[in-house]
């Protein structure tokens, strides 16, 4: 069993930064694929970004060249760096973990809340 915590969440001004992480523990051999997702209110979850352990990367169309996705396997951790901010990216962000390329994602974080203000 795999469990995630994400950290890195806040409030910033549209242009600003953040960047996410999400530390995974547990039996994290079965971390194939990694991701991202986010829900904002009345909206359903979307996917933002993944990332394979051989460092294949997916992007949704609408944070390509924003967003960064990256991980560090020696510390099972999981990032995403988002640049360039706009008040629609407000969202509670969460991780999620896989053990195969396809199929649903098996194990999710309890997320972290995006805000960004105009």
């Amino acid at each position: 069993q795999v469990q995630l915590v994400e950290l890195g969440g806040g409030s910033v001004q549209a242009g600003g930064s953040l960047r996410l992480s999400c530390a995974s523990s547990g039996y994290t051999y079965s971390n194939y694929v990694m991701g991202w997702f986010r829900q904002a209110p009345g909206k359903e979850r979307e996917g933002v970004a993944s990332i394979t352990r051989n460092g294949s990367t997916w992007y949704a169309d609408s944070v390509k060249g924003r967003f960064t996705i990256s991980l560090a396997s020696a510390k099972n951790t999981l990032y995403l760096q988002m640049d360039s901010l706009k008040p629609e990216v407000t969202a509670m962000y969460t991780c999620a973990a896989k053990n195969t390329i396809i199929g649903p994602y098996t194990s999710w974080g309890q997320g972290t809340q995006v805000t960004v203000s105009s």
